[in-house]
């Protein structure tokens, strides 16, 4: 049996890439405008760096995470999600000293894995685009954040979009609430699953965020964060509300919503599309928020920290699903048939001359016939075509044709090879005087 690749991975195979492609860049431009500039982080960190970060309640850490020792003996894992490894590079390399800009603002790209029932749009091994703000308490920098997610996800063209927000407080409202959750979820201790009985102590914020359905009925009249914020906190999450009104950005507060991972704090948010590609109803497709404990807990200073995560693959299912061709391949600018195999210097010497004037040109590979080099030519919707036979030899001359206006024009093969543009020109000037 040949080799296959592991479960849960995806080849991204040309076609496929071009789309990848297109989110990228669009992605960059976006990030470019706001001033977000690009890191790049190592595919495995030490275990320390995500247990520490998300918790050792969270499902990342207790299910989903894939660790190892290595040869040294050293415990390593391959990253699951990207912002506690930013916050590694932030805090190892210093970013945060004062000659640094603050909010110092840096955007991601790249696999994460975990170990999960592979699923529609979710892999072991997946991609993120992500973004991360560092040094700004300002409820401006979460509207910020939330703002350019936004207009990435419109850029995109996705449809039908719903941003939710809700607030966790700062640690004196955290402390409150979690007092008051455990008060209310202790007597029923018996009732929850295995899993929300482990965080019900450690973190019982987890347990609003349990998929278990006996869970969910427990939690749906438990007390909600909001009744328990601090003025700060009360303050920092009005004013977010009131700067999204400013920028005309509509909302919705979901008192239900939690993270899994445990650094959050104050302003989180989910925007959702209601696009039935991903299931029914509304499904998340990117999720972020405010984290002003992380960096202190990785080793730096009180830093506050803001951003997102945007999952590629589930992106593109829904990409495609609202658009028949994502991406229109760009045609051919030349393609070099040769009739002879005496040719053969001659079509490749002008192959690279017109890629080194920045072109696209291609040629034949196979001593093929030369109708068949035609077909090939068609095929690459190439926009000329050009033939050297043994008279063009002789005479160091090209016939160029206009596949689209069939014009057709012989020129030199020294105007060719040094100035295809103006080839391309005379042809074009050609087709409108026709």
């Amino acid at each position: 049996m040949g080799y296959q690749k592991p479960k849960g991975t995806a080849d991204i195979l040309p076609g496929e890439s071009s789309q990848w492609q297109l989110v990228e860049k669009t992605a960059r431009d976006i990030f470019n405008r706001y001033q977000f500039k690009e890191i790049r982080t190592p595919l495995f960190e030490s275990y320390d760096v995500f247990s520490r970060s998300s918790g050792d309640t969270s499902d990342i850490v207790s299910k989903e995470m894939y660790d190892f020792m290595d040869k040294g003996d050293r415990h390593i894992a391959l990253r699951p999600e990207g912002t506690a490894g930013v916050v590694r590079a932030f805090v190892e390399n210093k970013l945060y000293g004062p000659e640094h800009q603050k909010p110092y603002k840096v955007y991601y790209m790249g696999p994460m894995f975990r170990y999960e029932r592979p699923q529609s749009g979710r892999q072991r091994q997946f991609h993120q685009i992500g973004v991360e703000a560092f040094g700004a308490d300002s409820p401006a920098v979460d509207v910020e954040v939330i703002s350019m997610a936004m207009t990435l996800l419109r850029e995109y063209q996705i449809t039908d979009l719903k941003l939710a927000i809700n607030t966790l407080g700062d640690a004196d409202s955290r402390a409150a609430y979690h007092e008051a959750l455990v008060s209310y979820l202790e007597p029923h201790f018996d009732e929850l699953s295995a899993d929300s009985k482990v965080r019900l102590y450690k973190n019982p914020l987890r347990v609003l965020d349990s998929k278990d359905a006996k869970d969910q009925e427990i939690v749906k009249d438990a007390p909600v964060i909001l009744d328990y914020l601090t003025d700060d906190a009360k303050a920092h999450f009005a004013t977010v509300k009131q700067l999204l009104d400013t920028l005309k950005i509509p909302y919705e507060i979901d008192t239900e919503m939690v993270r899994g991972l445990d650094y959050y704090n104050h302003t989180i948010f989910e925007i959702m599309t209601n696009n039935k590609v991903l299931g029914r109803g509304y499904t998340t497709i990117l999720a972020g928020g405010r984290y002003n404990g992380l960096v202190e807990q990785l080793g730096g200073p009180a830093m506050a920290g803001c951003g997102f995560g945007l999952g590629v693959e589930r992106l593109l299912l829904l990409m495609n699903a609202q658009n028949d061709q994502l991406v229109v391949e760009a045609p051919l600018d030349a393609y070099v048939v040769g009739i002879g195999i005496e040719t053969s210097p001659t079509t490749l010497q002008i192959v690279e001359s017109i890629r080194q004037a920045g072109f696209t040109a291609d040629r034949d590979y196979l001593d093929r016939k030369p109708k068949a080099q035609f077909k090939t030519a068609n095929k690459l919707n190439a926009q000329l075509v050009i033939t050297i036979g043994e008279s063009e030899l002789e005479e160091q001359s090209a016939h160029v044709k206009n596949m689209v206006s069939g014009v057709e024009i012989t020129v030199a093969m020294a105007d060719l090879l040094t100035d295809f543009k103006a080839v391309q020109a005379q042809i074009a000037a050609q087709g409108e005087n026709a």
